[in-house]
């Protein structure tokens, strides 16, 4: 079985570190709607991290 993951939108925003927790949350809220959350800290500036949202 072949897992799929499309890339639907990807922002860049100050990082904050409590950031994760929304992204957990949003995770465990959205996993039945085929949705997935990620979170980067920006390798170019270490005070922006990446939020990225994905179809699986």
């Amino acid at each position: 079985m072949e897992s799929k993951i499309e890339i639907l939108s990807t922002v860049k925003v100050e990082h904050h570190s409590d950031l994760y927790k929304i992204v957990d949350l949003l995770n465990r809220t959205l996993k039945h709607n085929d949705l997935m959350f990620g979170l980067a800290l920006d390798q170019e500036d270490k005070n922006k991290a990446i939020f990225t949202i994905y179809r699986t």
